[in-house]
Parts: structure tokens; C-alpha cells; sequence
């Protein structure tokens, strides 16, 4: 199992870049809206599709990468 399963990467989606469990929502697009502030509780509260281990694997992927 990849340490990272909520991100994936395909060309057809996003251009590839890495997105949260193959929906359009990017690993960039959170880093940025957290960069800018916008708490966790926010952020999950604005995107219901989302959910709290979505954002820290991404967190994490970002980190990593």
C-alpha cells in the first residue's frame, strides 16, 4: 500500500497533478488555501467532500515532495 493513497495522479485529471482520491481538488489548492490562512475546520467545512485525512495526507505529500 502506498504511503500516500488518498493522492492520486492520473493524466486525465488535472493534468496530472496530484488530487485528493481522484477528484479535482489539487494537493496545491489546499497547500494554498491553508498557506493563506484558512484553518483545517475551514477548509473541510467549505469543501463537505473533503475529509480531515485528505488535507493532512496532502500536508504530508507536500513535506515529502
Amino acid at each position: 500500500m502506498s504511503r500516500f493513497e488518498r493522492i492520486t495522479q492520473d493524466p486525465e485529471t488535472m493534468g496530472g497533478r496530484a488530487c485528493i482520491r481522484g477528484m479535482r481538488v489539487t494537493v496545491g489548492m489546499i497547500l494554498g488555501q491553508i498557506g493563506s490562512g484558512t484553518s483545517i475546520e475551514d477548509l473541510l467545512a467549505e469543501y463537505p467532500y473533503l475529509e480531515r485525512e485528505d488535507v493532512m495526507q496532502a500536508l504530508l505529500y507536500a513535506a515529502a515532495h
